[in-house]
């Protein structure tokens, strides 16, 4: 086993008490409002393509917020295994409030707590710049997140809207800025563009908005 050095050791407790005072923020939160049992709307099993992985979710929502649920594990562009569960919690408008990752990437655990308040978005606590114009969280390891500016949007058919997210990079550990734009073909296929990593596809989606093909990437076990 490799030795940890004093500095890294010393970091990596701070990143965790960071994520601990995160999780507690949001268990408060959660506290404070009226608790509504979540009913199951959709569930849905992936198969990743372009490497080994599944991803298993499920759509809940009360008559206050959405949510989805799930967990993936799938094996990393460098070769590492990850497995992480996710939550994600929108209001009844399908505008993110808070997300949580929790699992392990290779030798690495992850912990995040994500939230998104009147003064922006942070992660595990510390405020996160030039995202403040973000609606959406999007998890860039899972398809499940496109499912929340598809339904935020109710774009009609032939119309299309620039969806800029709030991205979770699991390799690095961060919350950064992701351009996207959708634009709806009919109810269950919308074209889709991620310039930043020069992506641009056809989704097939299921009646509640869900992908059901991800070309390349992911796609929906029968």
């Amino acid at each position: 086993m490799r030795r940890i050095g004093a500095a890294a050791a010393a970091w990596s407790g701070t990143v965790r008490l960071s994520a601990d005072r995160g999780h507690a923020r949001l268990r408060r939160r959660a506290g404070r409002a009226i608790i509504r049992a979540m009913q199951t709307v959709a569930t849905i099993l992936w198969r990743r393509l372009d490497r080994p992985g599944h991803d298993a979710c499920r759509l809940e929502r009360n008559d206050t917020a959405w949510q989805i649920d799930g967990a993936a594990a799938f094996r990393m562009e460098d070769g590492r295994v990850a497995q992480l569960h996710y939550r994600v919690r929108c209001d009844r408008h399908w505008h993110t409030q808070w997300g949580t990752v929790r699992g392990w990437v290779g030798e690495r655990a992850i912990d995040m707590a994500i939230a998104r308040g009147t003064r922006g978005w942070t992660l595990n606590d510390t405020p996160v710049t030039d995202l403040a114009h973000c609606a959406d969280l999007d998890l860039g390891f899972t398809p499940a997140t496109n499912l929340l500016p598809l339904r935020r949007l109710k774009l009609q058919d032939g119309e299309a809207a620039e969806a800029p997210a709030a991205w979770v990079d699991v390799a690095e550990g961060g919350l950064q800025l992701l351009a996207q734009r959708y634009e709806r073909i009919s109810a269950t296929r919308c074209a889709y563009a991620a310039p930043r990593f020069q992506f641009s596809a056809e989704l097939v989606l299921s009646p509640e908005g869900l992908v059901l093909d991800y070309p390349g990437l992911w796609r929906a076990e029968d």
